[in-house]
């Protein structure tokens, strides 16, 4: 049987160092890039400007898709999420919003200083150290 899929789309915001933005929502106890689901109509382009202004404050330029991924979903257990990734960038300082519990700046190379999503660990950042090689 097929484990029901959860669809996003979500964010790479790096800072000047290169460090990488993540979030861990309240209830949840890993990180994940910020993004979200989309709303009946939207395009990834105005869902991941919809969520990160809502989750962090923030206006976003859109650069590069970098893929879509699928990894097991960090909150629903027994589901899998499947989440089309981009680069972005913002000149606003991102602030906790909605149900946002905490931000995290990190390395994208392991050892992680916190549990991460498994969309963000197994997959978008092995990508992400590869090109920065």
């Amino acid at each position: 049987m097929t484990a029901p899929t959860i669809s996003i789309v979500a964010a790479v915001i790096r800072d000047p160092a290169g460090r990488v933005l993540t979030v861990r929502k309240a209830g949840a106890s890993r990180f994940m890039l910020p993004g979200g689901k989309r709303e009946p109509g939207e395009d990834d382009l105005t869902a991941l400007a919809r969520e990160l202004r809502e989750e962090l404050g923030v206006a976003v330029q859109v650069g590069a898709f970098i893929g879509r991924f699928q990894a097991p979903a960090a909150n629903e257990p027994g589901h899998q999420v499947v989440g089309d990734i981009y680069l972005a960038t913002t000149s606003d300082a991102p602030a906790i919003a909605a149900e946002i519990a905490e931000l995290l700046w990190m390395s994208p190379e392991a050892p992680y200083p916190a549990p991460l999503a498994p969309l963000l660990e197994l997959e978008v950042l092995p990508r992400l150290s590869a090109t920065d090689s």
